[in-house]
Order: structure tokens, then sequence, then C-alpha cells
């Protein structure tokens, strides 16, 4: 497997933009607003679960180990996708 510095450009994926369908303004727009309503519903589910705490101190211990699954899943996939490249 080919190491790639961080920042690095991978050039080994060249990709034809020319061959890439255009999106309309409303396929973008229509993109954006799901991306958006999924961040959405992800953030109000977090929010709502750090709401049910009982108290500051647990919603501050609930709201790190939010942080600390979060970032463990990103450093999985990271190397999911390091490994398949």
């Amino acid at each position: 497997m080919n190491e790639r510095s961080p920042g690095q450009w991978p050039v080994d994926r060249r990709v034809d933009l020319d061959a890439l369908e255009p999106q309309t303004d409303d396929q973008l727009y229509v993109q954006r607003a799901a991306e958006r309503a999924l961040h959405e519903m992800v953030l109000d589910s977090i929010r709502h679960d750090l709401e049910q705490q009982p108290s500051p101190l647990t919603v501050l211990t609930v709201a790190r180990n939010w942080c600390s699954r979060i970032t463990a899943a990103a450093e999985e996939i990271a190397r999911t996708k390091r490994s398949t490249a």
C-alpha cells in the first residue's frame, strides 16, 4: 500500500469532470436540504439525550462520552478508508 503524507493530493484517483452529470440548482438544493436535515436530526438526538440528564455534571460527562464515541467512530472509519484506498 502506498502511504501518503497528510494533506498530500491523492493523484492516483483521477476523476473525469467532463463525464460527470451536471446537477441542476434544484438537485443541489434538495441534496443540501437532505444533508442539513440529517445533521439536524443527529444533533437533536444528542441534545435530547443531554437534556434527559439529571444534573449539570452528568450533562457534561455524557457530552464527553458522546465526543469520545464520535471520535472513535471517525478514527475507525478513517482507518477503513485508508486501508481500502
